[in-house]
């Protein structure tokens, strides 16, 4: 890709090593994506290394599944570019031995096949990930809503994981505060817990007042969920479900 003696690209220079279209790029200026290091008297844009790094995350967020509204949001979180890129580094690598995974026990059946052998059922499915929860939660909120909060908690740094558990604990314990003083769900201290709680949600997915509710309904339904907020108080899930209810009518709706 050529380069100026200012160090910096244009937007049809740039298209080309990165194969993004100039009217991609231009989009994702006009979202704030990504802005043009400089913009000549003539109109035209330049790019320079800390935009062309930019884009790279961008590119890669994108593989990840993320929407461009997610992205920057990600990309406004991560102050380190080099940690981030780390973290999808990270990624790439594990999703490239799950497929080199997946790979040989399809190369197994296809050789088996050939040969006329029967396989064992453990033998077909061997290597193919199955999580029972990532199931159900395709089934409630569908595949788009599941890939996105995948490869959202993928993007997050050591730190931001850590901060995200922490901050779990914290608005669970606002909860039970709240649940040992009897609390009325429409109390102000129960709305102030269950918006860190949506707050939360968020970090991985964005649900509307329908599917936040019925994801409170699955902290109830569900003995697994249920069993997690018990360890907290018991009667811990249906007091959350009560206040997600009136969360998700007052803002959500």
């Amino acid at each position: 890709m050529k380069q100026d003696k200012a160090g910096t690209w244009t937007i049809s220079e740039l298209a080309k090593a990165s194969k993004v279209s100039s009217r991609t790029l231009r989009h994702y200026g006009h979202l704030g994506l990504l802005e043009p290091a400089h913009t000549g008297s003539n109109g035209y844009r330049y790019y320079g290394q800390p935009e062309l790094l930019r884009l790279q995350r961008i590119l890669l967020l994108r593989e990840l599944g993320l929407g461009l509204e997610t992205i920057g949001e990600v990309l406004d979180g991560q102050a380190d570019p080099v940690e981030a890129l780390a973290v999808h580094r990270d990624w790439l690598l594990a999703e490239r031995d799950r497929l080199d995974r997946m790979s040989r026990t399809v190369d197994a059946t296809i050789a088996a096949l050939r040969q006329g052998e029967t396989m064992t059922a453990e033998n077909i499915f061997k290597d193919f990930d199955n999580n029972p929860y990532e199931a159900e939660a395709r089934e409630r909120w569908g595949d788009r809503a599941v890939d996105e909060s995948n490869a959202r908690h993928s993007a997050m740094t050591t730190a931001q994981k850590q901060a995200f558990m922490e901050e779990y604990a914290a608005l669970n314990q606002d909860l039970a505060h709240c649940f040992d003083a009897a609390l009325p769900a429409d109390h102000p201290d129960v709305q102030a817990a269950v918006g860190r709680h949506y707050k939360w949600i968020c970090a991985s997915w964005t649900p509307n007042a329908e599917s936040y509710v019925g994801l409170g309904q699955m902290y109830v339904d569900d003995p697994r969920f249920t069993a997690n907020y018990d360890k907290v108080r018991v009667g811990l899930a249906p007091y959350l479900l009560e206040g997600i209810k009136v969360y998700a009518a007052q803002k959500l709706s």
